[in-house]
Formats: structure tokens, C-alpha cells, sequence
């Protein structure tokens, strides 16, 4: 039997997107937790360290915060901690954040000089009064409480950035300079949520420019009653919306993480029709029954998924174009 309220989710649903990408679509099958899903194929091994943890009855923060740090320290990654693209005056920014199952976050941006940003919003979180540190201020905390600074900039990134400095032209290519971002989220056997995000953001933006990625609610937001969200790509377009605050408000309302991600997608669509053709977000979403949802702009999404059924596969998420 329909419901009202059914009845209206529905009727909500296919107003945004046509029924055609909502209803019938072949997802991952429900996995028991522990859970963890991250973006992009680099979540492979961010899933990998984090299952370490999840497996052997652990907390999901601390889950998070390992599987974050791996494409961090890897100086092959261009987009994520060491290795990462610098901006248009050659300087390596990195932004990141880290949400518990409290509701207590950290969070840094327009950090240089550390490899690990996440391990250094997760400082902010559990030793300052603050949420947010940027900058000068990020780098001073962050060397206070041990952290090593080092030169980010590899050769292979400073040789593409002079390449780039030939032209100067700024148009990133949706799943290339789009993909910029690890966001991962985990359900632990305690049945408890958590999220980190962290990156070096849109390669050559203009120095001091910070996205969506250490934004909480909009590149991340957890709540442990409900459920957790992260994002991808042109963030700026992600925190028009509060995106995944606006992902785990809509699983509140009672829809699955897959239809909240579809929803969160079609409100960027409504509100840059022309330019959404162009660009790419994508979104994931975990809820407290470890349910999983994954939806983007454009086709190229991956993500990889972990868990008891699953052993760390990779997924390419349906999109709306």
C-alpha cells in the first residue's frame, strides 16, 4: 500500500530527475557493518588502511583518519597532500576535515608545509576551542603539536605547473582536475558514524581560494542518528547547497542514501542548469543500517566500497548526465 508520505517522496523525486535514473537501478548489494566508503579509485587503498581498524572492532574516527592519510602521503596522487597540484603561484594549499559521531569536527585550509592535514584538523578538533583554523595560524598549530613541515611540491607537480604557466588557462576537465578530493565515511560495529575529507583542491586556482573540502556540511557532515555524507569535485558548486548536510537531511526525511545523493545532484542541476553540463560533483552517503548511495553530474565517478560482503571493490556511481 502507497502512503501519503510515500506517495510525496515519490512525487518530490520525480519532479528533480527523470524517474528513469531513480527507481530500477542496479546498486551494490546492503552490506552489515563495519562499512567504509570513499571516493575515486584512491579510496582502494584509503579503504584498505581503514578496514584495518573496522575490522578488529575499532572506532570509525580513527578508521577515517587512517584511510585519509594514505593518498595524503602519496607523492604519486596530484590531487591529495604531497604531490598535489599547486596554485597559480606555484604553492601547495591543502584543506581538510574530520567529523566524529559527537558531532565534533575539525577542520584546516590554505595549510602548506604538512603532508597530513586531516591528522592536523582532527588536533583542531580534540585540543582547541575552535572548529577552523586556515593559513599562518593552521601551520603555527600544526608545528606546536609536532608536525614535521616538508616540501609538498614534487618535481613531477612543479613540471606541471611551469607547463600550464606556458598558457595560463584555467578550465578544469570534469574526472580529471576535477577530482580533487578522498572523502570517506564509516559505520563501525558499534554502530557509530564518522567522516574525514582532505585535499590540495582545484589545480592552479588562485592563491588562497578554498572549496567545499574542509567546509563541515558541505563536503562532509555526519549525524549519528541519521547517517553520513561526503562530496567531490568543483566544490564551490557543493557549497551552494550545503551538500551533504543537505544528503544526510534528506535521509532524515526518510529517503535512501541513494535517492538523497540523486536529490542533492538535481538541486545543483535547478540551480546551474547550463553550467552542471559542464562540470562535475558527485556525492556519497552512508546511513546508520550501513545502506550505501552514490550519484554525480557526469559518468567517471568512481568509488570504492568495504565491507563484510564486499571486499573493497570499486563502483562507478550512475549520474544524472
Amino acid at each position: 500500500m502507497t502512503t501519503r508520505r510515500k506517495f510525496i517522496q515519490i512525487g518530490t523525486l520525480a519532479s528533480l530527475a527523470p524517474i528513469s535514473r531513480i527507481f530500477g537501478m542496479k546498486r551494490p548489494p546492503m552490506p552489515s557493518k563495519p562499512v567504509v566508503i570513499s571516493t575515486w579509485n584512491f579510496g582502494h587503498g584509503a579503504n584498505a588502511e581503514a578496514w584495518k581498524i573496522l575490522s578488529t572492532n575499532g572506532r570509525a574516527l580513527d578508521a577515517v583518519e587512517a584511510g585519509a592519510r594514505v593518498p595524503e602521503g602519496d607523492p604519486k596522487e596530484s590531487s591529495v597532500g604531497l604531490g598535489g597540484l599547486p596554485d597559480r603561484d606555484g604553492r601547495v594549499t591543502l584543506d581538510s576535515c574530520i567529523m566524529d559521531e559527537y558531532a565534533n569536527c575539525g577542520a584546516v585550509a590554505c595549510l602548506e608545509h604538512i603532508v597530513h592535514p586531516v591528522s592536523v584538523a582532527r588536533k583542531v578538533m580534540e585540543k582547541t576551542p575552535h572548529v577552523f583554523l586556515v593559513g599562518d595560524g593552521a601551520l603555527k598549530f600544526a608545528l606546536e603539536q609536532g608536525f614535521k613541515k616538508e616540501k609538498l611540491l614534487t618535481a613531477e607537480s612543479e613540471k606541471a605547473w611551469k607547463d600550464w604557466l606556458k598558457t595560463a588557462q584555467y578550465k578544469p576537465v570534469a574526472n580529471i582536475e576535477n577530482h580533487d578530493t578522498i572523502g570517506i565515511v564509516a559505520l563501525d560495529v558499534n554502530q557509530n558514524l564518522s567522516g574525514a575529507c582532505t585535499t590540495s583542491g582545484m589545480a592552479y586556482k588562485m592563491h588562497g581560494r578554498v572549496g567545499d573540502s574542509p567546509i563541515i556540511g558541505a563536503a562532509l557532515f555526519v549525524d549519528n542518528e541519521i547517517g553520513a555524507a561526503t562530496s567531490t569535485g568543483v566544490g564551490e558548486e557543493v557549497i551552494r547547497i550545503v551538500g551533504s548536510h543537505l544528503v544526510v537531511e534528506l535521509m532524515r526525511q526518510g529517503n535512501t542514501p541513494q535517492q538523497a545523493c540523486e536529490l542533492a545532484v538535481a538541486r545543483i542541476v535547478k540551480n546551474q542548469p547550463k553550467k552542471s553540463k559542464e562540470i562535475q560533483v558527485g556525492f556519497l552517503a552512508l546511513n546508520k543500517n550501513g545502506e550505501t548511495g552514490a550519484y554525480a553530474l557526469q559518468k567517471g565517478f568512481t568509488y570504492a566500497l568495504y565491507s563484510n560482503e564486499i571486499p573493497n571493490k570499486i563502483f562507478e556511481a550512475k549520474s544524472y548526465y
